[in-house]
Formats: C-alpha cells, sequence, structure tokens
C-alpha cells in the first residue's frame, strides 16, 4: 500500500537539508527539521527565511506564500520527535558510515510504514538499506544544489525498495514541482557520474598545467556555456564532497579513469574546501575571488 506522505522530516540542517525543507514547506508539506547540533537548526530556518524573503523580492512567490511556508518548518531536536513522519530523509556528510549510524539509530522512532530516503550523491542505495529495518521502505532521493534552483531530482531504487515505496516517492517529487531522472543503483548516479569526472578532469588540466584557473574556467564557461567553470563550480560543491564522490566512483567501479586528481586530494587535505572555507581554487577572503594558483 502507498504511503500517503504529508508530514516529512529532514535530518542534517546543512545547505541541502535547509534548501530541502525550504521546497517541501512552500509545497505544503509540513517539515521537521532535525540537527545534532540545535543552533545549526536556528541557523538553518534564519537562512530558510533569507531565501524565501529573496524569492518574494524576485516575485517568485508572495509575502503569504512564504509565511504559510515558515509555518509548515518545525524544529526537531531528537530522532523521537520525527515519530509522526510519513517520509524521513537524510542528508548528512556524504561518509557512508555516519549515514549508517543515523539510519539504524533514526528506525526505532518511526512508525513502521515510514519511508526513509537519503540525499546521497554517490553511495549505495542498496547497502545503505541494509543497516535499516525497513529495506523494502528505503530509496535515494537525490536533490541538486541549491535545492530551491534546481529542477532535477533523481529517484534511486535500492534492490529491496518496492513499488509503494518508489511510487510513494515519485508523487512526493512531483508536488514539490521537481522532474525525475530515474537512475539504477550504481555509484554516482546519472548527474554524479558524469559531472565528477569532468570536474576531476579539469583539476588535472591544472595538475598538468594545460591552463591556469582562470583559463579553464572560462574555456567551459564561454567554451560549452556551462553556466560556471569546473574549478569554480567545484569550489561551490565543496571539494571534500567532490574527492568522496570520485573516491566512490574509483572504488565502486575499479577503473582507473575515475582515480581523483592528487591536487584535489592536497586541497582537501590543506582544508581548502571551497566557498565554504573562503579557499579552493579561488580565495573568497577579499572582495571578489581570486585564483589560488
Amino acid at each position: 500500500m502507498a504511503v500517503n506522505i504529508q508530514t516529512v522530516g529532514v535530518v542534517g540542517a546543512g545547505q541541502m537539508g535547509s534548501g530541502i525543507a525550504h521546497v517541501c514547506a512552500l509545497a505544503g508539506f509540513d517539515v521537521l527539521l532535525n540537527d545534532v547540533a540545535p543552533d545549526r537548526i536556528k541557523a538553518s530556518l534564519a537562512t530558510i527565511n533569507g531565501n524565501m524573503a529573496k524569492q518574494v523580492a524576485k516575485k517568485t512567490i508572495t509575502e503569504d506564500e512564504r509565511k504559510a511556508g515558515l509555518s509548515h518548518i518545525k524544529a526537531a531536536e531528537k530522532y523521537d520527535d520525527l515519530a509522526d513522519c510519513d517520509l524521513v530523509i537524510e542528508t548528512a556528510i556524504e561518509k557512508e558510515e555516519a549515514k549508517r549510524k543515523i539510519f539504524s539509530d533514526l528506525c526505532a522512532s518511526l512508525k513502521p510504514e515510514a519511508i526513509i530516503a537519503t540525499n546521497t550523491s554517490s553511495i549505495s542505495i542498496t547497502r545503505l538499506a541494509s543497516s535499516t529495518d525497513r529495506p523494502e521502505r528505503f530509496i535515494g532521493i537525490h536533490f541538486m544544489n541549491p535545492v530551491p534552483l534546481m529542477e532535477l531530482v533523481e529517484v534511486i531504487r535500492g534492490i529491496a525498495t518496492d513499488d509503494s515505496t518508489f511510487e510513494a516517492s515519485k508523487v512526493f517529487v512531483r508536488k514539490l514541482g521537481k522532474a525525475i531522472a530515474v537512475s539504477e543503483d550504481f555509484p554516482a548516479f546519472i548527474v554524479n557520474r558524469i559531472l565528477l569526472p569532468m570536474i576531476n578532469e579539469a583539476i588535472y588540466t591544472l595538475y598538468e598545467g594545460v591552463g591556469n584557473v582562470e583559463a579553464i574556467d572560462m574555456a567551459m564557461r564561454l567554451g560549452a556555456h556551462h553556466p560556471m567553470g569546473p574549478l569554480e563550480l567545484a569550489d561551490f560543491i565543496g571539494l571534500d564532497t567532490c574527492l568522496s564522490v570520485m573516491q566512490v566512483l574509483h572504488e565502486g567501479l575499479a577503473d582507473t579513469k575515475y582515480r581523483p586528481c592528487p591536487l584535489l586530494v592536497k586541497y582537501v587535505e590543506a582544508g581548502w574546501l571551497g566557498r565554504k572555507t573562503q579557499r579552493g581554487f579561488y580565495d573568497y577572503r577579499g572582495d571578489k575571488p581570486v585564483p589560488t594558483r
């Protein structure tokens, strides 16, 4: 029997969790936002408020819709607060052990028919499902960043995901006004299987001295009409996330073409993770971004 999704839990109040809570609330779902750090939930609610205000300024939503949207989101500091959720979406760090721990801890608090989804960008849905008590009610719902602006969501079944979970998830995504790309459960799915090796290749192009940061980004912006150059995009995604996805591809598909560029590894080791740490392939500490090499 298909679940009628009305209340959505979001585990993780970072960039992705905030964006998912934002679009769910505007679509009329009741949203419970959870994080290990209560101050992160507060910061997330402030971010969502600010982003909705920007939408009002751009006339993509009305002030009444903003108020209604915000009234749909509540803080949930403990997993027990998610007991009434029909769907819970995990948006934690892209590390398998961290996600598995969340799922094994979370299950006890949820009603038996609740669906659990992961927003992983690369990790096996089948493997993650095995750390829950309901692999047939587990699915990948992978949103693109920034969630309020990006039109696509990848939906990925694990080997055990049943049809009712799959159908309910697709209905939910369509209610958010998003387009669905159904992907098989292979490392990094569709978007990141294509996008991340391109970014990794751009980093190799820099590493080998084929072009500097500005030349590489301008080449892809003006030569391929990409809205953002690949190195600028890597900084936006987070270099740690880029490295995690490349490692998943490299380990999962055992092909040397997915080997992470040593320069990417070095930047991550330096803690230069892109915009979120103010330094990556660009330095963001001044008035405008300056290439770091």
